[in-house]
């Protein structure tokens, strides 16, 4: 007679380099990037995403060393981008991309998560453009997506991403419904972040169970519903949001995340799961004993 084996897990959990209060490049208040590997490791996680260009090192074969020895491994990178700009913004936006995801694809990794540009500084609050496309941007947002999907994938094999964030043209229900409705799902994935779809309204736990063809990814992250509820009426850029505490640790905020894992794993398909809790800017020794928590919050969850 013999032993049944047991499936595999079809969710594989990992941490950020946001979950250690890391936005940008080089930043004194953020931590060495040496320490963000030894503790995301210490901390139970196996995964990572790369962050901020420039914050982990650039040069694949050091990437490759430093990761390897933590037992690490890179699940994807990250852009930001302005697609809705049309055609005249490509030459620039694939410069970056480009150097993105070939650092992605050296490591090992699958992904790219695409991450619109803001419609208001995420620091001052000042106004960069106005919140509501035009239809000629959604179809101009939705053609220049399509056509990044396509030269990721041909280029470099990964597959895009793309993130709902705050401040964001692609926000809530309402945007990310007519971004999906309006983009080919055979070159167009969504990366839901259960955070940000909660701030700006939506339901993760709908959107997995309407849309499940499209979610290739997820960023877990909860917000605190009180503040939400402040910084929502005080009209706050996300940036100071964020620094108000908006994001909080599991589970103490919303939305519930077992409940957002059992429709993800219902889905039957094989996910990343990053925890991102945005806490730019904190405290050096802050972020390792809230990752050790939350790792063991998510084995509870059953991933």
């Amino acid at each position: 007679m013999t032993t049944p084996v047991a499936p595999p897990h079809r969710i594989r959990v990992g941490s950020a380099p946001d979950s250690w209060g890391v936005w940008f490049p080089d930043d004194p208040r953020q931590v060495p990037w040496g320490r963000f590997l030894d503790e995301v490791a210490a901390a139970g996680y196996e995964w990572i995403e790369l962050g901020p260009y420039g914050y982990l090192p650039t040069d694949p074969a050091v990437l490759a060393e430093e990761t390897a020895r933590r037992g690490l491994k890179v699940s994807a990178g990250t852009v930001f981008t302005g697609l809705h700009h049309g055609p005249a913004v490509w030459d620039e936006t694939w410069a970056r991309v480009s150097e993105v995801a070939a650092l992605a694809r050296a490591t090992g990794a699958g992904h790219l998560v695409v991450i619109p540009s803001f419609w208001r500084d995420d620091k001052t609050g000042r106004v960069l453009e106005d919140r509501t496309l035009t239809a000629g941007q959604w179809r101009d947002l939705a053609a220049q997506t399509e056509r990044l999907g396509r030269e990721v994938r041909e280029r470099y094999g990964l597959k895009i991403m793309v993130h709902p964030h705050a401040d964001t043209h692609i926000d809530g229900e309402e945007n990310v419904r007519r971004f999906l409705d309006a983009t080919d799902p055979g070159l167009v994935s969504l990366c839901l972040d259960t955070g940000h779809y909660a701030y700006c309204g939506g339901d993760s736990v709908k959107l997995i169970e309407t849309y499940g063809e499209r979610i290739g990814y997820l960023h877990l992250k909860q917000v605190d519903p009180a503040v939400l509820a402040e910084v929502v009426a005080d009209e706050v850029p996300f940036g100071p949001a964020v620094a108000r505490g908006v994001m909080c640790e599991p589970p103490g905020g919303v939305p519930a995340l077992e409940p957002v894992l059992a429709a993800a794993r219902a889905l039957d398909a094989e996910l990343f799961a990053i925890v991102e809790q945005d806490m730019y800017p904190c405290p050096p020794d802050q972020p390792f004993p809230i990752a050790r928590r939350t790792r063991r919050f998510l084995r509870s969850c059953g991933v």
